[in-house]
């Protein structure tokens, strides 16, 4: 059919274009978020394309619901503004008849959102939390960058190393500004210094070198200096010692089904939110696009915008109330969820069959 067809083919053409400006932006942001990362010494600068791959993809979703709703509500109003409507309407075609043409176009798109936000979601975060995880781990002369002062893991030493090796086991020239538990503080020196394993354990050798403590409270007559042919001192973790782990958002789908705690049910609650969020967004979209064209489409892009960005917050805190046990799952999925499709469906009618929800107001004095 001529209507199905000529829709579907605006719909692809708007979510194209609008897709591909609003996945610029994402990646332009997160490009600078994960550079911001990595120069914080958060994310290794060798995985930065890596970690914004993953990242991306964990963000995908977001990003085909809000193209999805803007390809709708632009082909709408555009076709309001240059008249299109009134010819379909002349021709039998109701406002609700686009309900169809609309999701034949949208589902895909709608399947795709709930397979990534179920699987790929959790998976993406996951990758990206073993990267940090494996950077975080790493040997604190590792940390290092040749001719740099840079901090330690636990943040109470400061190093500067020459490296003699590209893998950062040798260094020359070592330099370690330390502060301890009990606040006394040492500045260690050495001609060069090694890296070594002990009990899975690692440990930096230094050799040649010396040594000058001060107590906690800086007196002056504690002040004590030394001289040392090889000194080591623990530079990091064991390496036996598990990784924390990812939190709620790296779990897979299937594990948050399989303990139904709370946690894991808010988690599940958003999980299938973000799906359910895209349908309520193409039925709106219908019912938003459908105003005066006089009035410029400005007004239905501010609506828009604002309408999504109240319900992702609105997502985001029911999967709090819903992890805390103020709310259970079902209900807030019905409540949130069901209301804004019943919202939706109602004001879809409305502008379908034009009736007014209370009566028109008579004018004051009328004819006697």
């Amino acid at each position: 059919m001529l209507f199905h067809s000529s829709l579907r083919r605006e719909l692809a053409r708007s979510f194209g274009a609008t897709l591909v400006v609003l996945f610029t932006i994402v990646i332009t942001m997160l490009l600078i978020r994960t550079l911001g990362l990595a120069n914080k010494g958060s994310v290794n600068p060798e995985e930065i394309l890596l970690v914004l791959t993953y990242t991306v993809l964990g963000r995908l979703p977001t990003v085909l619901t809000l193209a999805l709703f803007i390809a709708v509500v632009s082909t709408l109003s555009r076709m309001y503004r240059d008249s299109e409507m009134v010819i379909w309407f002349s021709s039998g075609q109701g406002l609700t008849a686009f309900l169809r043409p609309v999701f034949r176009f949208a589902w895909p798109i709608l399947l795709v959102i709930m397979l990534m936000v179920l699987f790929v979601w959790p998976w993406a975060n996951a990758q990206t939390d073993d990267l940090r995880d494996r950077y975080e781990r790493r040997g604190d002369l590792e940390r290092v960058a040749p001719g740099q002062f840079q901090e330690s893991s636990n943040g109470r030493r400061v190093f500067f190393i020459d490296k003699d090796t590209a893998q950062g086991a040798e260094g020359r020239n070592v330099f370690i500004s330390s502060v301890e538990r009990d606040g006394s503080e040492s500045i260690t020196s050495a001609r060069s210094g090694r890296v070594e394993s002990i009990q899975g354990v690692q440990y930096l050798m230094l050799e040649h070198g010396q040594r000058l403590e001060q107590p906690a409270g800086g007196a002056g007559d504690g002040l004590k200096v030394s001289e040392f042919e090889r000194y080591g001192i623990q530079i990091g973790a064991e390496k036996a010692a598990a990784a924390s782990g990812g939190g709620l958002k790296s779990l897979p789908t299937w594990t948050l089904i399989e303990t139904p705690h709370p946690a894991h049910l808010g988690e599940l609650g958003w999980r299938l939110g973000m799906g359910l969020t895209a349908l309520n967004f193409v039925v709106l979209a219908l019912a938003v696009s459908a105003g005066n064209p006089r009035a410029g489409k400005s007004g239905n892009l501010v609506f828009m915008l604002l309408a999504f960005v109240v319900y992702y917050n609105l997502l985001n805190l029911g999967q709090n109330w819903v992890a805390t046990g103020l709310v259970g799952l079902g209900p807030f999925m019905l409540g949130l969820h069901g209301s804004v499709l019943v919202a939706s469906l109602l004001w879809l009618a409305q502008r379908q069959h034009q009736f007014r929800w209370w009566p028109r107001r008579a004018p004051a004095g009328g004819a006697a």
